[in-house]
């Protein structure tokens, strides 16, 4: 055995204390499932909850961004706190909050009820996630390992995208909206006990006090600025009162927040980690890949939904192609990384994901099966690569004392991405969707005012209107709807791109760690290459 091979197995055993690591990661696999089900349950049952709730725009924006929102916000306090206090005592914690705000979301019978159900399971999302990740980076200390267990996580987190708009489905033909926020409580059930009895506790090496005051200006910076980009996406003038007071403070207290850890001894995040190349890159490709997706698959739900017709159960059987090639790309990740390094691999994924959004773009008033199976599955294998490769080169670059720390600004980078994705492709949407509806022959300016604001309103009024107004009304805004989807794409394009030149930082090559140095695996240029022993 060689001494980088002896070396990683006896960072196995210490880490491991005991447990079997593969075990444990089935377990953060199925904690992954839960707040990945539940990020995207709600995609398919927007239409009844607008029907059933009767929610005003804001209010439907806020149902719909106030999860992420308020995830991304504490990411990073829970994610340090969990370096403090124990990070599997965070992750039980944030299982318990998940189930109780889920059962409130389903008994929901207003719009902020809903809200405030929402808003919980935000909180009890930023206990869990950055856990997980903290524990795998403790559970695997060696990089070959860990990339192959992060490819099963990322796997995991693909199944549970597929699982929450095909399941919100099937409910949803079955059962009212809020029953999708039920299958959470099952999960909840088997995860409490399951995580108690086999995750191991870790912490970080403990020193010094926790910076309290730090983490609650992270979270309300974070909140404050995501907020206000959330009120720009609404349609809210920039001059109001009401955006720029949280942008403007929001940013004040991240400033002030950097500044403190800085200055402090025993920082609450080590902002050290931002001057590699490697792991600042690294974040970066993370938002802009959320930013660029997850307002696509909003829009793309509605797509499916109001322009083609479907159901919702058909709506999420049309999405699973593109989960299938992310859990494809996700176990082929590890390969891709060992054999290409992390600059060619998330370069070549944020490339294909640009080719396939283009490819999109063919989308029309008509269903076109084949054009849509394709983009989808390329649209879903970039994706996961560039997410795999990024992830993968973040917290491979962490100190593993700051694991929790490392994890809560990956997932805070995911979220806020997601976040600001959904207002800023809104945004787009919205204006490339509400000029199309002036001066259709027969439609009053106040019907065509009202038509403006989203699709769904605009068939509500052109079945109030009637008659030959209202055929009119209905094909414009549909015409409309895809003109501004297109727009939305090439601009998602165009933010895929630039995610491509920024992974032009990354390493060349995997370095794993060994006993007394590191250990470089190459990346081959050719298949003899291919077999390369660390």
């Amino acid at each position: 055995m060689s001494g980088t091979t002896t070396a990683a197995a006896l960072r196995r055993r210490a880490a491991g204390a005991g447990a079997n690591r593969w075990v444990v990661l089935v377990v953060l696999c199925v904690s992954l499932l839960l707040v990945a089900v539940d990020a995207t349950v709600l995609h398919v049952a927007v239409p009844a909850v607008t029907e059933d709730l009767k929610p005003g725009g804001i209010e439907l924006l806020w149902i719909v961004d106030v999860y992420p929102l308020v995830c991304a916000s504490l990411l990073i306090l829970f994610g340090t706190l969990g370096d403090r206090v124990g990070r599997r005592r965070v992750l039980l914690l944030g299982y318990a909050l998940f189930g109780v705000a889920s059962g409130l979301a389903a008994l929901a019978d207003n719009a902020q009820v809903l809200i405030v159900a929402r808003a919980l399971l935000g909180v009890g999302g930023a206990m869990i996630m950055p856990a997980t990740l903290s524990i795998l980076r403790q559970v695997f200390p060696d990089r070959r390992e860990r990339a192959l267990a992060i490819g099963v996580w990322s796997a995991v987190a693909a199944v549970g995208a597929a699982v929450g708009p095909l399941l919100g489905g099937f409910l949803l033909e079955h059962f009212w909206w809020g029953s999708v926020f039920l299958v959470n409580i099952p999960l909840m059930l088997v995860s409490l006990p399951v995580g108690r009895l086999l995750l191991p506790e870790s912490k970080g090496d403990g020193e010094g006090p926790w910076d309290v005051v730090g983490a609650l200006m992270a979270a309300i910076g974070l909140f404050g600025v995501v907020l206000g980009v959330k009120r720009l996406g609404g349609g809210e003038s920039v001059g109001s009162l009401l955006t720029v007071l949280p942008l403007v403070v929001g940013a004040a207290l991240l400033v002030a927040f950097v500044r403190r850890q800085r200055r402090r001894t025993h920082p609450l995040v080590d902002l050290g980690m931002f001057a590699r190349p490697a792991f600042s890159t690294a974040v970066g490709c993370i938002v802009l890949a959320m930013l660029a997706l997850v307002g696509l698959e909003l829009i793309a739900a509605q797509y499916l939904q109001l322009v083609l017709g479907l159901s919702p159960l058909e709506t999420g059987l049309r999405l699973l192609p593109l989960t299938f090639a992310a859990m494809a790309a996700g176990l082929a990740g590890a390969r891709m990384l060992r054999r290409f390094g992390p600059r060619r691999m998330v370069c070549f994924g944020f490339c294909l994901t640009a080719f396939a959004v283009v490819l999109l773009t063919g989308l029309g008033r008509t269903d076109d099966c084949a054009l849509m199976l394709t983009g989808f599955v390329l649209l879903g294998f970039g994706l996961e690569t560039t997410l795999f490769g990024a992830y993968e080169s973040m917290l491979s670059e962490a100190p593993q004392n700051q694991a929790g720390g490392a994890a809560a600004i990956g997932e805070t980078s995911y979220q806020l991405g997601a976040g600001i994705g959904i207002a800023l492709l809104g945004t787009v949407m919205n204006a490339a969707y509400a000029p199309g509806l002036s001066g259709v022959p027969g439609v009053p300016e106040s019907a065509s005012s009202s038509a403006g604001h989203s699709l769904g309103e605009a068939y509500d009024v052109a079945a109030q209107l009637g008659g030959v107004a209202g055929v009119a009304l209905r094909h414009a805004a549909r015409d409309a709807f895809v003109h501004g989807l297109h727009v939305t794409l090439l601009v998602s394009a165009g933010l895929l791109v630039l995610g491509a030149v920024m992974a032009l930082r990354l390493p060349r090559v995997m370095q794993c760690e060994g006993g007394a140095g590191a250990v470089e695996v190459p990346a081959p240029r050719d298949a003899a290459e291919s077999r390369v022993s660390v």
